[in-house]
């Protein structure tokens, strides 16, 4: 079942309730409303997205405190299996999980996230994370879960960066069978556009803060990316591995669906 059932299945549920007269007029207009946004005083929580993007509202962890997430996560989980709270910690993983059962801590990326009940030989093959260094690996596991909890089985190369481009050169098969790529690059951030220079996929390049003084902290390899001479390379923001992965699971959920 995908997600989109799941909350077509809670309006059915509702419905049948209401016409059985095991809930009133009033409470099944709410549950509707309520599935429209729900408002818990500090967060207005977006059940609807669900329905519309078919994937729910992700919880950004930076901010909130623990509490807040983990009301917040409650909500969410009323109307969808999956729970995806980025850039939080260990602190508010281990209240979530007094709590709720079944959340699993990514210390790579700090992310508290819901393991897919679906075997891996289930999932869509496509999509492929790179990495230059191990210093841009918590940006690209970010991308990488992302990719997966929307059911992609996402194919992992990390440490390939220009300066051993052999490395690169290695894997480029797997670059060839791809459907969307996602590379991961600080310092001067060239990988993206190399990249796109052996495949005929989508590149996502996604800059990351880390390298000296002189790439201000992901700007220089922004702006490599922006400037890329390669056709076929995207970029998202700064460290933003979230919504590379997001947007490379929405490709490879069209090309599927072809």
């Amino acid at each position: 079942m995908n997600m989109r059932e799941e909350i077509n299945n809670i309006i059915e549920e509702l419905f049948e309730n209401y016409r059985h007269e095991k809930i009133s007029k009033e409470e099944a207009i709410s549950k509707i409303k309520e599935i429209y946004f729900e408002d818990i005083g500090f967060a207005k929580i977006d059940h609807h997205r669900l329905l519309r993007r078919g994937f729910p509202e992700v919880v950004y962890g930076a901010g909130k405190n623990p509490q807040q997430i983990l009301e917040i996560a409650k909500k969410i989980l009323n109307y969808s299996s999956i729970l995806m709270v980025t850039r939080t910690n260990i602190k508010t993983y281990n209240l979530i999980r007094k709590e709720i059962n079944g959340r699993e801590f990514k210390f790579e990326s700090d992310i508290i996230y819901t393991p897919l009940d679906i075997p891996d030989n289930e999932l869509n093959e496509g999509i492929t994370v790179l990495c230059a260094g191990t210093s841009d690996i918590s940006v690209a596991e970010e991308a990488a879960i992302t990719g997966y909890l929307m059911k992609n089985k996402v194919r992992k190369i990390y440490d390939i960066g220009i300066a051993g481009i052999h490395r690169l050169i290695n894997y480029r098969e797997e670059l060839k069978n791809s459907n969307v790529i996602v590379a991961v690059a600080g310092m001067e951030g060239a990988l993206p556009g190399v990249v796109s220079s052996m495949v005929d996929c989508p590149v996502i390049g996604v800059p990351t803060s880390a390298g000296y003084g002189s790439s201000f902290k992901g700007i220089s390899p922004l702006l490599t990316m922006l400037n890329s001479c390669s056709p076929g390379v995207v970029v998202v923001n700064i460290d933003n591995g979230f919504g590379a992965g997001y947007t490379a699971g929405t490709i490879n959920r069209i090309i599927k669906k072809k």
